[in-house]
């Protein structure tokens, strides 16, 4: 998965149901692959652009997260399926509620894209491609989808509910409840060397929010070493011309 070609083939066959656009047909998801980071290289960098960043938390205005106009928008679509939002919260807003006391630290890789979701207040998650089974689907579960997860400290598998959306593969379930949350088996780990991020937009959030979050977080992937190679492509529910390298 070294060529950007390669990269590109996968992504194509990248799909989004027609049941999912029909629940939010404002519905629109870049998604990008990266490969060949430095481990050692990337950590040092990831670390200094952490401590560079600018604190997210002004963004709030001093208000709740649910009151941002993007952050209710994700609340509805997840009562559209069925999900309780005060009880499964968006990836998003549950970055942007940790944001004023500090975001998490996982790794490398999720420390740079958690940081790019904060500032650009876009939902975005990423995973290991390795681990992947053929290429990322998002559709409305059947409910007989495994979904590899822990529960009390111990691995499980789970299922999403009927009618869920969920982003899977052919081995099942990488991330349930749209962007709420991802799968043990795709999860990123240190020495992820080929990744997929999944950046997510409903409507008030512009195509132009969307780009710049994007370009953002290419260009922080291109700082992790010099050998890094990135393809990305936008799916929306009418005719879009794929994005460029």
């Amino acid at each position: 998965m070294s060529d950007a070609g390669v990269l590109k083939q996968f992504l194509a066959g990248a799909s989004v149901d027609a049941e999912v656009f029909a629940l939010r047909p404002d519905y629109r998801s870049s998604c990008w692959l990266s490969t060949g980071s430095s481990r050692a290289r990337a950590t040092r960098r990831v670390t200094r652009c952490w401590r560079r960043r600018p604190q997210p938390a002004p963004a709030l205005g001093g208000g709740p997260a649910e009151q941002l106009p993007h952050v209710a928008a994700w609340r509805e679509a997840y009562r559209a399926f069925g999900a309780k939002p005060k009880r499964t919260r968006n990836s998003l807003e549950a970055l942007l509620r940790r944001a004023a006391s500090g975001l998490p630290r996982v790794n490398r890789l999720t420390d740079c894209y958690n940081a790019v979701s904060v500032l650009h207040q876009i939902p975005l998650g990423g995973e290991d491609l390795t681990r992947y089974a053929g290429p990322p689907r998002l559709i409305r579960a059947t409910g007989d989808e495994p979904f590899d997860t822990v529960a009390d400290g111990v691995a499980v598998t789970e299922h999403p509910d009927p009618g869920e959306v969920v982003w899977c593969d052919d081995a099942g379930v990488t991330c349930r409840r749209w962007n709420w949350r991802q799968a043990r088996r795709t999860q990123l780990r240190e020495d992820t060397s080929t990744a997929l991020f999944i950046l997510d937009a409903l409507d008030p959030v512009t195509g132009e929010v969307l780009q710049a979050a994007a370009d953002d977080l290419a260009a922080r992937l291109a700082r992790l070493g010099p050998d890094v190679r990135a393809a990305r492509r936008l799916i929306a529910a009418g005719p879009m011309p794929d994005e460029g390298d």
